[in-house]
């Protein structure tokens, strides 16, 4: 038992890492969708390059998007809404008319005969008005049918009596009256007597229209197991992109079912880690400090599995669109990783993800294609995303890409420049807005993953910070030394490629652990008192080395970055405190090294090793009396060689 626990504490590191491994793997093929992956790859415009395709199997032929949304249309406009007439107000109307039209003109100076004649009038009028029945005003600019005596007839709308046409349509019926004050009376008592009595069926219209959708059908026709599709070298024109989509899909579709399921999942999980494992081999081979650090590596996986999420949802719920793809801003991705990283780095990993989700996106070889391109630019084309404008112009050089490259491909396919989508560039410009989003999201993943960016970098640069200023006040000769070092160090930083402004913030905050005892340094000695001739020279010795553990003490408890405390841990390396290692040596000859050596460890990046040997250089020139150009040369040729011996990346 105490075995296998051993091992396993031994290489929990190891271990570690090969369970984010599968993990992630499980994880991507968790969330791909359902299905297969059709075997041949096909764009409209483009040549078939595979052998003569007959349909392997019997198949509808799917029409297309265009045609799905205007036939629906065309249903939903032809919507006939189904209205009741209501005898029961109608007859009502009709029986109060002859009940009290004698009390409304009993007091009229009209004779029997005009009497009878102005009653016939309203009458008819009535009836007229009701011949269609009376409806509410929202029945109009419909589609209306209506339904009476268990018959139903189409209605015109622009004929129809609605309550708001009742005043000006019975004064026409009312038109061969004579008298004007006789009229208005009895069209007064006649409008108070009409109520609408045409009323929706909602039933039967909602029946009527669920009727005619079942009846809609997303396919046309019907391609035969056997039928010839295409011909190798033959151009994929409209009929035959509809026809090879439409196998496409059907093809998926079949395939993800019973033990076929298994097999898709294993296909894709062979290929899934075997795109992971190359990524793990080129930290292993090259970014060795991050294969190092699990953190790192946790970070790493998780902003592939982030972006993978979040394509494969927006697949998943916009199918209607495949546009929408292009609204997950996958650049982002390098911009992150070369802001914690390096731009070779947040490529690699950006063109492993692309091809993770090659198996996902529609479209893929375009998708794959305009993504690397802007990861590309976007990699160039920033240089250091603490500036803001920096963000800006690469989210419009993205953007651009985004926009030619659609351009390109539409020309391709179609042709022509008719049916560009300009909903397709407000998605791409969509993009772009979320990828200016980078920023804050740096920031959260600082706290997160306890990483630092350039952003943060930046703001430890400034010398006016808390602790910048401690120094400048314990130890003002420390802090100057420092800036000495910084300039140096940021110059020899940009001649090979390093991290510059990584190395200037390091080389400010290397010597902080001199604020303990500043006075036993020389370069804050102001008098030629020097309390080290007091001292044994063990003791002072002691003192020296100390100034690299107080350092990292006092740079832990102002929460400076572990990138930033790499440096105060390895600015000297293992070496040895030579001039008081000597000086106890000549009084004591078993005096051990160890006692004398700094802890280390040797420094383990680039940035490291120059700033170890820009502090070197700046400490030791002070003793140079009359420098020249070659002196000059030689003593730093010197220096560097001999830090040389002691760093092995």
């Amino acid at each position: 038992m105490a075995r296998p626990l051993d091992f396993i504490y031994r290489h929990q590191s190891l271990l570690y890492k090969i369970f984010l491994y599968l993990i992630a793997v499980i994880l991507i093929v968790w969330m791909f969708p359902g299905g297969g992956k059709f075997k041949y790859d096909f764009s409209k415009g483009r040549p078939w390059q595979y052998e003569n395709l007959y349909a392997p199997f019997d198949f509808s032929l799917k029409k297309s998007q265009a045609e799905i949304d205007a036939e629906l249309s065309e249903i939903d406009s032809a919507r006939v809404y189904y209205y009741r007439f209501n005898e029961e107000i109608y007859e009502e109307v009709i029986s109060n008319y002859s009940i009290q039209f004698e009390g409304q003109f009993q007091f009229e100076d009209l004779s029997l005969s005009q009497t009878k004649k102005l009653f016939e009038t309203g009458d008819d009028a009535i009836h007229r008005l009701y011949t269609n029945g009376i409806f509410p005003d929202r029945a109009r600019g419909r589609n209306i049918s209506l339904l009476r005596e268990n018959t139903s007839r189409p209605l015109d709308p622009e004929y129809l009596i609605t309550e708001e046409d009742l005043p000006l349509a019975l004064d026409r019926y009312l038109a061969e009256l004579p008298s004007n004050q006789v009229k208005q009376k009895l069209s007064q008592f006649i409008l108070g007597l009409l109520q609408p009595n045409a009323s929706l069926d909602d039933e039967l219209t909602d029946n009527s229209f669920k009727e005619a959708m079942d009846q809609f059908s997303y396919t046309r026709g019907t391609i035969y197991d056997g039928e010839f599709i295409i011909a190798k070298g033959t151009v994929v024109e409209d009929r035959e992109f509809r026809i090879l989509q439409s196998l496409k899909d059907e093809y998926e579709s079949e395939l993800f079912e019973g033990d076929n399921s298994y097999l898709i999942l294993l296909g894709y999980s062979i290929l899934v880690a075997l795109a992971l494992m190359m990524l793990f081999l080129f930290l292993q081979r090259y970014r060795q400090e991050v294969f190092a650090d699990n953190n790192k590596i946790s970070f790493i996986l998780f902003n592939i599995l982030l972006m993978v999420f979040i394509t494969t949802m927006v697949v998943k719920n916009f199918t209607s669109n495949e546009a929408w793809v292009y609204a997950v801003p996958l650049c982002i991705l390098p911009l992150i990783l070369k802001n914690f990283f390096d731009a070779r780095l947040g490529l690699f990993t950006h063109v492993i993800t692309l091809l993770i989700l090659g198996f996902v996106v529609p479209n893929s070889f375009e998708y794959i294609f305009l993504q690397i391109t802007a990861g590309i630019v976007t990699i160039l084309g920033v240089s250091q995303l603490y500036k803001r404008t920096n963000l800006f112009i690469a989210v419009g050089q993205i953007t651009l890409i985004y926009f030619i490259g659609y351009f390109a491909f539409h020309s391709i396919h179609e042709a022509s420049l008719e049916g560009l989508k300009w909903q397709v560039f407000a998605i791409f410009l969509l993009n772009g807005m979320i990828t200016l989003f980078a920023q804050p999201l740096i920031y959260l993943y600082e706290k997160i993953f306890g990483l630092v960016s350039d952003i943060s970098l930046l703001e430890l640069s400034d010398t006016n910070s808390t602790l910048l200023k401690q120094l400048s006040d314990k130890a003002p000769g420390t802090f100057h030394h420092s800036l000495q070092v910084a300039n140096l160090a940021e110059a020899a930083a940009n001649e090979i490629g390093a991290n510059s402004l990584l190395v200037r913030v390091g080389a400010l905050y290397h010597d902080i652990g001199k604020m303990t005892r500043p006075t036993f340094y020389t370069e804050n000695q102001v008098t030629n008192v020097n309390p080290h001739d007091d001292l044994p020279p063990k003791e002072s010795a002691k003192i020296i080395l100390d100034h690299v553990l107080n350092g990292i003490e006092i740079a832990r408890k102002n929460n400076l970055p572990d990138r930033v405390i790499d440096f105060i841990r390895t600015h000297h390396g293992t070496s040895l405190v030579y001039y008081f290692y000597k000086k106890q040596k000549d009084l004591d000859p078993d005096t051990e090294e160890a006692d004398f050596r700094y802890p280390g460890p040797i420094p383990f990046s680039k940035e490291t090793a120059i700033l170890m040997m820009s502090d070197a250089v700046e400490a030791a020139s002070k003793s140079l009396k009359s420098p020249t150009f070659s002196i000059i040369d030689d003593f730093v040729e010197k220096i560097v060689k001999g830090q040389m011996e002691l760093i092995s990346f």
